[in-house]
């Protein structure tokens, strides 16, 4: 299945503008403009302490600016009430932790909030989407497991669905697949897309692998110091130079035999030799239709 149009699929327009973020008296983000493509994957990359997560946060308004805005379909987040902004945007932060003995399907039902009132309590509504966001994720034989028991991938996969069930258009994930073995890596992100595809979702995520951030992502965003330093597609922007620029890495980029797309592959003061100039040069002209891997037209 292709990826959709992101003007057929339209979606809400988050946008930042003259971003200054700080922390006390240290400035993390600077003067940063972003306008996140609608109905698309966007992934954020950088070297540890750029600013990446501070950035996610101010999207999410979990971190006030210093100066400059956020803002959602041309209206500042921070003067949309806090029910009406859950409804529209949802975050899953790094590591998150549940109350102990908590189940899943309780988790998964916290996502509802939202859309709950004094006046409006659980609804067959919500408990549609519960059911939904527990079958989307595979999660639904183990709906009735404490949440503390599960493995670190199905824990992961408890918190997504939990967001799928707050059924916002914006996602923002802050390194979902951290501390995840490779296989649950591919699992979770695998999912990210499929709720991207599927339904429409406008995802913005942090990751920090470059070879998975070239493979999901239609947009990638590139940081150092607190400030953007190249953004579009990942075969446009994920070069030998940038990630020398950005991480301060020798690296060859070839193209990935499976999805078509950029694969990052470090030199290093051991490596250094002949080898890595047989490594074919990714197609920048590649079709974003390929972009998560020849098997997925």
């Amino acid at each position: 299945m292709s990826k959709k149009d992101p003007v057929a699929a339209g979606g809400p327009a988050l946008r930042a503008e003259r971003l200054r973020l700080a922390y006390d008296d240290r400035i993390v983000v600077e003067d940063l403009d972003l306008a996140v493509p609608p109905g698309r994957i966007t992934v954020i990359v950088g070297a540890n302490a750029c600013g990446k997560s501070t950035l996610l946060r101010a999207l999410a308004r979990l971190l006030t600016p210093r100066s400059g805005a956020v803002h959602l379909d041309g209206r500042s987040i921070h003067s949309v009430p806090t029910r009406t902004l859950a409804q529209r945007l949802g975050i899953l932060p790094q590591s998150p932790v549940a109350p102990e003995g908590l189940t899943v399907i309780d988790l998964v039902g916290r996502g509802r909030s939202p859309h709950q009132t004094w006046w409006r309590q659980w609804s067959s509504a919500d408990e549609e989407a519960v059911h939904g966001a527990l079958r989307a994720t595979a999660m639904t034989d183990l709906a009735h497991r404490a949440v503390d028991e599960l493995s670190g991938g199905q824990r992961q996969r408890a918190w997504i669905a939990m967001a799928v069930a707050q059924d916002t258009p914006v996602m923002l994930l802050d390194e979902p697949t951290t501390y995840l073995d490779l296989a649950h890596q591919i699992d979770v992100l695998d999912l990210i897309t499929d709720l991207n595809r599927h339904q429409g979702r406008t995802v913005v995520m942090v990751l920090h692998d470059l070879n998975q951030a070239c493979r999901y992502a239609d947009h990638v965003v590139a940081m150092k110091s607190g400030r953007v330093v190249a953004e579009g597609p990942p075969a446009e922007v994920v070069t030998a130079a940038l990630v020398d620029e950005v991480f301060g890495l020798r690296c060859v980029v070839g193209e990935d035999p499976v999805s078509g797309t950029p694969m990052v592959v470090p030199v290093g003061r051991h490596h250094e030799g002949p080898g890595p100039a047989a490594i074919p040069v990714a197609d920048t002209t590649g079709t974003p239709g390929n972009r998560h891997g020849a098997a997925r037209t």
